[in-house]
C-alpha cells in the first residue's frame, strides 16, 4: 500500500519489527499504524464489550481502536496507540482484547448477545440473585475489566520528573504554534514548544499545500531550524502537555526512550514534566469527528484526514479503492490528495444537495452511506439517495462528519466551551483558563493563513502581558479557503448499529436508552452508557452523541451542553507520575546524619516511618538487646545521654497571622507564647480527635517554629496547608518544612547542662535558658539553636545545627558523653524514658483518641475557638464510657506482657463481650525494676488502684496487674526542670 514519491518517511532505512508474532518491515519515520497499513494489515484489535473486529481510524494521539502491548515481560506497555508509537529495530507489539488470535477471538460471541448488552444492562443484570455478586459477578467482572493487562512483574526501568520554567508555553506546533514561538522567541522571550509528536510540524505534515511559497513541511523544518538555534528556545517533541492547573502550571509527559532499540540505561522511558510558564499559547489544533451511520466500525473506515495524513506524510493509501462520506468541503481536499498520488476514489457521498463539483472523481451529492459489509475488513457501503440505494465497492471508507477544537485543556479548570453554529462544534471562551489563549484550530480558525495570525496574535497579546516588546513579523502567504459544513450527525431510518464511541461499544442506540429512562443530563448519560470514558475521553465522540441525545430530549446542543474534560489530555504512566518510586524509591530510605557514625558503633537500624534510627547501641559483653538498652537508660538518669532526634517534623511558620494561625490548629493557646520560650501543643483533627502533639518554639515576634512527631510529620504540614488555603486563605502567612534543613540532638541527664558548657564558650545562663525556653547559641562558630525541653523526664536540652555539621557534632557530643559515665542512646531507650514518664506517641494518638481518652481535655481552651474543637464536644467522645490513658504494674513485677494485649475485669471471662481496654505500649523499666505498660481503660483514671485482668491470646498471656497514674516517675517532674 505504499504510494511512490509520496511521503516524509525515509526509504533508505528500513526497520524490522513484529506484531503478534509475525515479521514486518516498515521504514524509518513510520508509526506501527502506518507501517502495518502500508503491508495490507487492517485489523488491529478487538472492540472493549462485544469483542467486534477494530482498524486504525485516526492517525493520532485520539485513535480509539487501535491499542495495543508494546515491549515484553516485566517492561510491557498496554494500550499504546498504535498511530503513536514509532517503529524501531526489534520492536514487538501484540494485539489485545483477543483470544486465542486476532483474527478468531472466542469472545466475539459477545456480539450476537448483543440486544441483551444494551446501555445499563449491568446495573439491572447483577442486583440479583444478591448473593451471587461477591461469589460470581464480581470475579466476572474484574477479569473482563479492562483492556491490556500488565505483565505483573517488577519493572526496573527508570522514569524521571523535571520542572521547567518559561515566559510562553507554545502548546503544539502546527502553523499556529510555530508563528506564537517564532514572535516570542524574535522578541527576547524565554519559549517552550511542546509538541506531543515524535516530528513537530503539526498538520503541516499531512497536507499538499504552500507556505510562502515553498511546500508547507519544509516551510516548518525552516521555522523549526531557527527555532533551534536560539539559546531562549526548547524544543520539546514527543511531549504532551496532559493538563492545566493553578497559576500557570502545565503537566506534560515526555517520552524519552520508547522509540529508541536499546536505549542507555540512564536514559528513562519517560519524565513526567510540570512547566510553569506566565504565559501560555494553546495551539493543539482539531479532531476530526466520525458520522454515525450502520456499521460504521469496520476496520477500513477512517476519517478522512487521517486517510490524508497516512498519504502524504507517510506515503501510505487507506485502502486500492477509497470512498469519501462527508458534510463539508475540507473532505474533498482528501479526495484530491488520492485522486493526485493514482489512488482509485470510487465515490464522494456528500450528505449536502450543494457540495462542490469535482474533478477527477465521482460525487453523489445528498447521499448517505446507510450500511458496510466485511467482517475482518471493509469491502463494500451502501449508499442511499433520492433516487434509490446503491452498492459501491471499497476497501477503504474516509468519513468526515467535521472537526472539534482540541480546547480540552481550556476547560481543566471547570470551564464550559461555547457553540458556534457556522463550525458545528464548541470553541473555547477568552479567559477559561488564566493567562492561556487558544488559536488556529484549536480556537476554531480552520485556516492555515488564519492560524498563522492567530498564532502571531496570541504570542503578540502574551508579551504585551509580560512588558516584553513584540518584534515587527510578516506573515507568509498561505492557504485561506473556507471549509463550508452542513451539521449531519447520524443516518437514521437505516438497518443496524451505529456506533458513537468505537473504544467503549457505545451506540446511538445506546444514547436513546439513556434519555428515555431519564438519564437526560448529559454527564448522567456518559456514565449510564460509558459514553466519551476510558480511550475515548470525549475525543472523537463527544459532538456526535451530545447532538444524539439532544435530538432525543427535544433540545439544542448548546442546552444539552458538554461533559467535563479533566486531566490527563493523554494516558500518564504511574511510573512516570511517581517517578523515584520504584522498587527502594517507593519508600525512600531516609538516613540521618549521625547514620554512618551509629552504624561503626554496632547500632542495628530500625524503620521509623520512612527514616532509619538506631534500636541501641551494643557494648563488648553485652549479649542481648535488653543489657544495652538497660544500660542506656540508666545513662541518661544518672549521668547524661545523646539521642539524635532529627526525625522530628521542623515546620517554620512565619508571617503577621503566625500567632493566630497557630491559636486555631492548636487546641491550646500560642498567640500569648513570649518571644525565646517554647509550649506543648495538641492538635485535633476536624472531627474531633487527635492528629498530633508537639512542642513550638517562638523565635520572633512573627516567627515561630513547629515540631511534630516523626510518624505525623507530613500528615501535619499537609493539615496545616489545607486548613490556611480551606479556612483562612487571606492570612499573612508562610510555612515551609524544614526538618531536613536541622540537625537536632537530644543531651539528657543530671550532667546534660555540664556536657553543654564544655562545648560553649560560655556556659549556660538558667535565667537566659529556663525550662521550656529556647534561643540561639553558637557551637565553635556554628549558628545553633537550644531548646530546654525533655522527652526522658531529665534534666535535657535539644540542640540544632544545620545539616552539614549533623555528624561532627554527633561524634563530639558522644564522646564527651561517654567521658562523664553517660552514653548515646537509641529508640529502645527512648521508648523505655518516655514510658516512665506517661509521655504518649502515635502508639496512643493512632487516630481513635480524643484529648479526653489521653488526660489532656484540659488543653483544649474554653476562650478560643479551633479546628474541630466544636466536634471533640459531641456526645460520646468524653466521659467516663470512653477508654481514658492509664499506667499498668503487674501484680508480680518480673511478670511481662506485649503491646495488643486486652483488659478485663478481674473475674469476667476473657470475651470480646467483656473487653475493657487495651495496651497500647509496654516495656521493661530498669529504674523501677518492674514491666510498665500504658493503658486504655474504660473509666480508667477513676479506677486507679484496682486490680484488672491482662489477656494477650496470641502469646498466651494472662496475668493480673494495677491500675496507676501513667506518670511512672517523677510525677512531680521536678527532674525535667533542673
Amino acid at each position: 500500500m505504499r504510494i511512490a514519491g509520496k511521503g516524509l518517511i525515509d526509504r533508505g532505512a528500513s526497520v524490522g519489527f513484529r506484531f503478534d508474532g509475525r515479521e514486518h518491515v516498515g521504514f524509518a519515520g513510520d508509526t506501527l499504524a502506518s507501517a502495518l497499513l502500508a503491508g495490507g494489515n487492517r485489523l488491529f484489535g478487538r472492540s472493549f464489550k462485544y469483542h467486534r473486529p477494530r482498524g486504525v481510524m485516526t492517525a493520532g494521539s485520539e485513535e480509539p481502536n487501535a491499542l495495543v502491548t508494546v515491549g515484553l515481560g516485566a517492561g510491557a506497555v498496554p494500550n499504546v496507540r498504535a498511530t503513536m508509537q514509532e517503529i524501531f529495530p526489534g520492536l514487538e507489539a501484540k494485539s489485545q482484547n483477543r483470544w486465542p488470535s486476532l483474527a478468531f477471538d472466542v469472545m466475539q460471541v459477545n456480539d450476537l448477545m448483543a440486544p441483551f448488552f444494551g446501555a445499563g444492562f449491568y446495573y439491572k443484570t447483577f442486583m440479583w440473585p444478591r448473593a451471587f455478586w461477591e461469589r460470581v459477578y464480581e470475579p466476572l467482572i474484574r477479569r473482563a475489566a479492562g483492556l491490556g493487562a500488565l505483565s505483573g512483574k517488577h519493572n526496573d526501568e527508570a522514569y524521571e520528573k523535571a520542572f521547567a520554567f518559561c515566559d510562553l508555553l507554545v502548546i503544539g506546533s502546527g502553523p499556529a504554534g510555530l508563528m506564537a514561538a517564532l514572535t516570542a522567541a524574535r522578541s527576547g522571550a524565554d519559549v517552550i514548544l511542546a509538541e506531543e509528536d515524535a516530528r513537530m510540524g503539526g498538520r503541516l505534515l499531512a497536507e499538499v499545500e504552500e507556505i510562502g511559497g515553498k511546500p508547507a513541511h519544509l516551510w516548518a523544518d525552516d521555522v523549526l531550524a531557527e527555532l533551534a538555534a536560539m539559546p531562549n528556545v526548547r524544543l520539546m517533541s514527543r511531549t504532551s502537555v496532559t493538563g492545566a492547573y493553578d497559576d500557570g502550571t502545565y503537566g506534560a509527559l515526555e517520552r524519552v526512550g520508547l522509540h529508541l532499540p536499546k536505549a542507555p540505561a540512564e536514559l528513562p522511558r519517560e519524565c513526567f514534566w510540570r512547566i510553569v510558564a506566565r504565559r501560555a499559547v494553546l495551539a493543539t489544533g482539531a479532531h476530526e469527528r466520525q458520522i454515525a451511520f450502520p456499521m460504521n466500525d469496520r476496520p477500513g473506515v477512517m476519517t478522512a484526514g487521517a486517510v490524508r495524513a497516512y498519504l502524504n506524510r507517510w506515503g501510505v493509501a487507506g485502502g486500492r479503492r477509497v470512498a469519501i462520506f462527508a458534510n463539508n468541503d475540507d473532505a474533498h481536499r482528501t479526495a484530491r490528495d488520492l485522486v493526485a498520488a493514482g489512488v482509485e476514489v470510487a465515490a464522494l457521498i456528500d450528505t449536502r444537495e450543494d457540495a462542490p463539483q469535482p474533478a477527477g472523481y465521482r460525487l453523489i451529492a445528498g447521499g448517505q452511506v446507510t450500511g458496510t459489509r466485511g467482517r475482518l475488513g471493509l469491502r463494500e457501503i451502501t449508499v442511499a439517495t433520492a433516487s434509490g440505494e446503491e452498492r459501491i465497492e471499497a476497501d477503504c471508507l474516509a468519513v468526515s462528519g467535521g472537526w472539534n477544537p482540541a480546547l480540552h485543556l481550556t476547560c481543566h479548570m471547570n470551564g464550559r466551551p461555547s457553540w458556534d453554529e457556522t463550525l458545528a462544534a464548541f470553541v473555547p471562551k477568552p479567559g477559561m483558563i488564566p493567562g492561556l489563549t487558544a488559536c488556529g484550530a484549536a480556537a476554531g480558525v480552520m485556516t492555515t493563513a488564519g492560524a498563522l495570525a492567530g498564532g502571531r496574535q496570541a504570542a503578540e497579546a502574551a508579551l504585551a502581558d509580560l512588558g516584553i516588546e513584540a518584534r515587527a513579523i510578516d506573515l507568509p502567504q498561505a492557504e485561506n479557503g473556507g471549509a463550508r459544513i452542513t451539521a449531519f450527525w447520524e443516518v437514521t431510518g437505516a438497518k443496524g448499529r451505529a456506533w458513537l464511541d468505537f473504544a467503549n461499544d457505545v451506540t446511538t442506540k445506546d444514547v436513546r436508552l439513556a434519555a428515555q429512562e431519564n438519564f437526560r443530563s448529559v454527564e448522567h448519560m456518559k456514565r449510564y452508557t460509558t459514553q466519551g470514558m476510558a480511550p475515548d475521553q470525549g475525543k472523537n465522540s463527544n459532538i456526535a452523541a451530545l447532538a444524539v441525545l439532544a435530538d432525543a430530549t427535544g433540545r439544542g446542543i448548546p442546552e444539552t451542553g458538554t461533559t467535563t474534560f479533566r486531566p490527563p489530555y493523554v494516558p500518564v504512566s504511574i511510573a512516570a507520575l511517581g517517578a523515584g518510586g520504584q522498587g527502594v524509591g517507593f519508600a525512600p530510605q531516609r538516613f540521618l546524619t549521625s547514620h554512618k557514625a551509629s552504624t561503626e558503633r554496632g547500632a542495628p537500624m530500625i524503620e521509623a516511618g520512612l527514616w532509619y534510627r538506631p534500636s541501641y547501641f551494643p557494648r563488648p559483653g553485652e549479649k542481648t538487646w535488653r543489657e544495652s538498652c538497660d544500660r542506656e537508660v540508666m545513662a541518661v538518669r544518672e549521668a547524661v545521654g545523646v539521642c539524635d532526634v532529627s526525625t522530628l517534623g521542623k515546620i517554620d511558620i512565619q508571617g503577621k497571622d503566625a500567632a493566630r494561625f497557630l491559636d486555631f490548629v492548636y487546641t491550646n493557646t500560642f498567640s500569648t507564647l513570649p518571644v525565646g520560650r517554647v509550649r506543648y501543643g495538641l492538635m485535633l483533627r476536624e472531627d474531633g480527635l487527635v492528629l498530633d502533639d508537639g512542642t513550638t518554639a517562638r523565635l520572633g515576634e512573627n516567627h515561630y517554629l513547629m515540631t511534630t512527631t516523626t510518624a505525623a510529620a507530613g500528615l501535619v504540614m499537609r493539615h496545616l496547608e489545607f486548613v490556611h488555603q480551606a479556612h483562612c486563605p487571606d492570612w499573612d502567612l508562610r510555612m515551609i518544612s524544614v526538618t531536613e534543613h536541622w540537625a537536632q540532638f537530644a543531651v539528657a541527664g543530671p550532667k546534660a547542662r555540664d556536657l553543654l558548657n564544655s562545648m560553649l564558650l560560655e556556659p549556660l545562663d538558667e535565667a537566659a535558658f529556663p525550662f521550656m525556653g529556647c534561643g540561639e547559641i553558637e557551637i565553635r562558630g556554628v549558628p545553633a539553636r537550644l531548646y530546654r525541653i525533655s522527652f526522658s523526664g531529665e534534666a535535657g536540652y535539644e540542640i540544632a545545627v544545620p545539616a552539614r555539621f549533623g555528624e561532627g557534632l554527633f561524634r563530639d557530643l558522644v564522646a564527651r558523653a561517654e567521658s562523664m559515665g553517660g552514653a548515646a542512646y537509641g529508640m529502645e531507650a527512648l521508648n523505655v524514658l518516655r514510658i516512665e514518664k506517661g509521655f504518649i506517641t502515635h502508639a496512643e494518638i493512632h487516630g481513635r483518641t480524643t484529648a479526653f481518652d489521653v488526660g489532656l481535655q484540659g488543653m483544649v481552651s474554653k476562650k478560643k475557638d479551633c479546628i474541630g474543637k466544636g466536634a471533640s464536644e459531641r456526645p460520646g467522645l468524653s466521659g467516663p464510657e470512653r477508654e481514658q490513658l492509664v499506667g499498668l504494674r503487674p501484680v508480680l513485677p518480673a511478670k511481662g506482657f506485649g503491646a495488643g494485649a486486652h483488659l478485663f475485669n478481674k473475674d469476667a471471662k476473657p470475651v470480646s463481650a467483656n473487653d475493657q481496654g487495651y495496651v497500647t505500649s509496654v516495656c521493661w523499666s530498669p529504674t523501677l525494676k518492674t514491666h510498665l505498660g500504658l493503658a486504655f481503660l474504660r473509666n480508667g483514671r477513676a479506677r486507679q488502684g484496682e486490680t484488672v485482668r491482662l489477656v494477650d491470646h496470641l502469646r498466651g498471656t494472662d496475668i493480673l496487674c494495677e491500675v496507676v497514674n501513667p506518670v511512672f516517675f517523677d510525677p512531680e517532674g521536678g527532674r525535667a526542670r533542673g
